[in-house]
């Protein structure tokens, strides 16, 4: 976004949603009629991305109802491509909110109530129709391209190291489950883009803030997430795998984190609280200690502390960004954004962050 965009986001502003449908690369439909709808994401799900639309049945003589399956609304394959308008003095900046696949289109008297989710939907439909298993000149790089691929475009990134995959994995049906099993052993994260690529790339947050948040200033509310449970609460990882003489080989992982409230030897538990994966991927102990890492990482998500937060929607923030948060006892907290609902009327947008 601009500086001029942001600094207007930051007091209020005029919306636009501007909302294109395609289909196989032909454009359908280049201004759909938005009267109401909203975006969730949730970096927890396997599809992060949930979006919903109201669309006028009828609009300037135009009928929106998806009765051919080759209509802009229609769930045949039809992607939504979503950008959020800024008013600015003179023009309108565009931030371009991503792709987003048709799942469902109905009637409802005078309006079509539209849903659509992130085009990891694509991975997730597309069972495995026979056991797929890696040859012998497979890797890391070459095995995530042949489970996405042609559906999404696959982007690594180049501090990822790649590696041989031994031959004796197999996966019978879950293509997004195999997917996942492949990032977990790398160690790799991976996220759909606004443009719609599939990026991969090393596990981690990051360090500078996008945006400060204040309690009270703009219309910004924090609050403490009031809940608290056990369950899904490790202070370590145990991760297994198998080197090239069939040995069982293990990495061990403890929450060391200053500060965690799970970190071992702490409050939370005298013993380890272990949570434990296998998989054929990893071949080394360190292998199994990399991954065992990552994973610490992730589950971290569910255990650390959240806030919510609500403030004038701001469209370009993401899951995954870095905001500085003022409010509920900390000050200038750099916290990492796990959940977001962006209105696309006006209402108040909500995020759930995470304290680093």
């Amino acid at each position: 976004m601009s500086d001029t965009a942001l600094a207007i986001v930051k007091s209020g502003f005029d919306m636009r949603i501007r909302a294109e449908s395609w289909l196989g690369g032909v454009l359908l439909a280049d201004d759909i009629p938005i009267t109401d709808g909203s975006e969730s994401r949730d970096r927890s799900l396997a599809i992060p991305e949930q979006i919903t639309l109201s669309v006028p049945r009828t609009d300037g003589g135009t009928s929106w109802e998806p009765i051919e399956p080759d209509h802009p609304l229609a769930a045949y394959g039809q992607m939504l491509r979503i950008d959020y308008g800024v008013d600015l003095p003179g023009h309108t900046e565009w931030i371009n909110r991503g792709w987003f696949l048709i799942t469902g289109s109905e009637a409802d008297g005078e309006t079509i109530s539209v849903t659509a989710t992130g085009l990891l939907q694509l991975i997730q439909e597309a069972e495995l129709t026979a056991p797929f298993q890696p040859s012998s000149t497979d890797t890391l790089v070459s095995v995530i391209r042949a489970l996405v691929e042609p559906a999404l475009t696959v982007s690594i990134d180049s501090q990822l190291t790649d590696r041989s995959v031994p031959l004796s994995i197999q996966w019978d049906t879950d293509r997004l489950g195999a997917v996942t099993e492949v990032l977990n052993a790398w160690p790799a994260d991976a996220h759909v883009t606004p443009d719609g690529y599939l990026s991969v790339e090393p596990v981690g947050d990051g360090t500078t803030p996008v945006l400060s948040l204040t309690d009270g200033v703009g219309g910004t509310v924090v609050r403490w997430q009031a809940s608290a449970s056990r369950d899904g609460a490790y202070n370590a990882v145990v991760a297994q795998g198998e080197d090239g003489f069939g040995n069982q080989i293990q990495g061990v992982v403890y929450d060391q984190e200053p500060g965690s409230p799970l970190r071992y030897g702490g409050t939370f538990s005298p013993l380890p609280v272990p949570y434990k994966f296998s998989s054929p991927l990893l071949t080394t102990i360190t292998q199994c200690r990399d991954a065992a890492a990552t994973t610490l990482k992730r589950l971290r998500r569910t255990a650390a502390r959240k806030f919510t937060v609500t403030l004038v929607p701001h469209p370009g923030l993401m899951t995954g960004d870095i905001v500085s948060v003022t409010g509920a006892g900390l000050t200038n907290a750099l916290c990492v954004i796990e959940t977001l609902s962006l209105p696309y009327s006006p209402q108040e947008m909500t995020l759930t962050v995470r304290v680093l």
